[in-house]
């Protein structure tokens, strides 16, 4: 026990003769503290953008959605805007012109024009009012005169049709009428 005694002597007079250290960890961590908010400072000034810099991004950012936003508008607009053919069917007519006794027959595959955002209300129409059309179409090649149903004045013949049909539908859906096919025969 003795010995332990003069052990511990020697410990606490080694320590009374060490200058005190408590300084040097102070001076360390304030060394490192300065370091980091340097660093961090830098990193600050270097990597983060500027006020500028982020209106400008943050301004293309916006134009470029803009941009996406109204090509998407036009191309819908532009589809919708389509003009789409719609089949009439064919008619076939045999008829005698006022003021002869000549018998002819008129063979037509007719076809109409609408907008493509049009199309599904056409054909519902089309497929409630098809009797009725197909019967004023009729008319309007029966009460022709002879001089219009050549094929160089189809013109007003086309009008009558179309304005007819136009007539006849809710709306003017109809943009115009082409001929597919036409034949004029005399019998």
């Amino acid at each position: 026990m003795a010995d332990e005694i003069e052990n511990e002597e020697k410990e606490t007079s080694d320590e009374a003769t060490d200058p005190p250290t408590r300084g040097g960890g102070r001076s360390l961590m304030l060394a490192f503290v300065s370091v980091v908010v340097l660093l961090e400072t830098a990193m600050f000034f270097f990597l983060v953008p500027s006020a500028d810099e982020v209106s400008a991004l943050a301004e293309a950012r916006l134009i470029s959605s803009v941009q996406q936003d109204e090509d998407a508008d036009n191309e819908q607009a532009v589809e919708k805007d389509l003009v789409k053919e719609f089949n009439l069917g064919m008619y076939g007519e045999t008829f005698s012109p006022r003021g002869t006794e000549r018998v002819y027959r008129v063979e037509i595959d007719l076809f109409g024009t609408c907008r493509q955002k049009n199309l599904p209300k056409m054909e519902s129409e089309f497929a409630e009012k098809q009797g009725r059309l197909r019967h004023e179409i009729r008319m309007k090649v029966r009460n022709s005169e002879l001089s219009e149903l050549e094929e160089n004045n189809l013109g007003l013949l086309q009008r009558r049709i179309l304005t007819t049909c136009n007539h006849l539908l809710e709306d003017d859906l109809l943009l115009s009428i082409g001929f597919k096919s036409y034949e004029l025969t005399e019998q």
